[in-house]
């Protein structure tokens, strides 16, 4: 198997002489003795080279650009770290996410607020910490946003997310661009520009800028195109009627390739795609260059993670399929269930075997729909044997949950052959910490 080959793999994977798995210079099946199973695996490496990646290509075509991590995909302190370290902004969706950024003191003039339903605390505990912007997504949050600032006597930075009607082509519970969604202001409806004008009319917020997402994944360049034309369309009455924008978001939604039948365009191709739109948008409507924000999330991480778990049960029903049990499933991995996602599986310590069985890998949770995997080409397998899912970084662990009362599993990062805990296993102490006993 020739793991380097395949755009699914973390950068400089390798494969031992006795067929294991290597990633970031560690042999994953020493790292499940060491750490146990199911263990989430993260390549240093890849991260900051991802994270290099969208600054250069971006900034290389339009020079006021800006790189934020779209922490939803994956956050704790050591990656929020290695954020910083790489120079990247940062989008968070909620007050647990911004915790974690104080926690490591994350330049608050960096952070982006998200969401379409911030609480009133969440706010607070924003402008306490002095984040650098909010994207206000209803007209509920417009007014509640201006209140709080004004209690602190704080002028507010803010951008509005509008929804321009564009379809980005991808799963209909990840689709946020078109009209009948829950997030962002229409433009249709004319609540866009009610919006722009109701912020401008709030003493204490200072519209910046426009964001708008599609959703994700999205695997082609040209929804974006015809997004930013149509948003920067609408934008140019307003702006020649006053309004300053500084900041312009086409989002995130970057695709990754999860099987090594379907890979998405490269980090230049979206760059390219989107630059000259902006670019080309702001000639045709007499428009000052922007700043531009990118949020890519999911492709800077996604790659970078590798799932392992151990096989237990084996279930042969001769003329229909063999089911291969591992110790997780659904639980830290709900994207198959959810959004029927498809990933490459590997026999971490069988790579020199070649490929005999179709096989159902199926989790430890009590659901039908709990199958990681259906009908995947491995070599034989036996209990004990180590699977691999490579491009697990995302949405993996921060959707992960503990149903059936199964302990999340421990995350390490790996780097230069060295490996080290940056979230430890949970306990059923940890299940219960919060339960009250009388």
């Amino acid at each position: 198997m020739e793991l380097n080959s395949l755009d699914v793999m973390p950068i400089k994977t390798a494969i031992s002489a006795n067929g294991h798995l290597i990633v970031g210079g560690c042999d994953v099946v020493e790292l499940s003795e060491k750490y146990g199973t199911p263990l989430y695996v993260y390549d240093e490496s890849t991260i900051r080279l991802m994270a290099e990646s969208f600054t250069k290509e971006f900034s290389s075509r339009y020079s006021n650009s800006r790189v934020l991590y779209a922490s939803k995909a994956y956050i704790n302190p050591a990656i929020a770290k290695l954020a910083v370290q790489e120079g990247l902004g940062i989008d968070i969706v909620s007050g647990g996410e911004l915790a974690v950024a104080a926690a490591v003191d994350f330049p608050p003039e960096d952070i982006f607020f998200h969401g379409n339903n911030k609480s009133q605390e969440e706010i607070s505990e924003a402008l306490d910490y002095g984040i650098g912007q909010f994207v206000a997504d209803s007209f509920y949050e417009i007014q509640l946003i201006n209140k709080i600032a004004a209690m602190r006597n704080h002028i507010q930075k803010v951008m509005l997310r509008l929804s321009p009607g564009i379809d980005g082509h991808t799963h209909k519970k990840t689709t946020t661009g078109i009209l009948d969604t829950k997030f962002g202001f229409l433009i249709e409806t004319g609540d866009a520009l009610k919006a722009i004008n109701e912020v401008q009319s709030c003493k204490n917020l200072d519209l910046t800028g426009i964001h708008f997402h599609l959703g994700s994944p999205i695997f082609e360049t040209e929804p974006y195109a015809r997004a930013i034309t149509r948003v920067l369309e609408f934008l140019a009455p307003v702006i020649k009627d006053g309004f300053n924008m500084r900041d312009f978001s086409p989002g995130g939604g970057f695709a990754v390739g999860y099987t090594k039948d379907k890979f998405p365009p490269s980090i230049g191709e979206y760059a390219d795609t989107i630059t000259k739109a902006v670019i080309a948008s702001c000639e045709r409507f007499d428009i000052a260059y922007p700043r531009l924000l990118v949020e890519p999330g999911r492709s800077i991480i996604a790659r970078a993670g590798v799932a392992l778990y151990k096989i237990g049960a084996i279930k042969d029903i001769p003329g229909v399929r063999k089911y291969v049990s591992v110790d997780g499933g659904m639980g830290d991995n709900i994207r198959p269930a959810l959004y029927d996602s498809r990933y490459e599986v590997i026999l971490a310590n069988k790579l020199h075997e070649k490929d005999k069985e179709h096989v159902r890998l199926v989790g430890k949770y009590c659901e039908t729909g709990d199958i990681l995997a259906d009908n995947v080409l491995l070599p034989e397998c036996s209990t004990g044997d180590l699977i691999a899912m490579p491009v697990s970084g995302a949405y993996g662990m921060s959707m992960s949950s503990n149903y059936n009362l199964n302990p999340r599993p421990a995350v390490i990062i790996v780097a230069h052959g060295n490996s080290k805990v940056i979230r430890r296993r949970e306990t059923y102490l940890d299940l219960m910490r919060c339960d009250e006993f009388e």
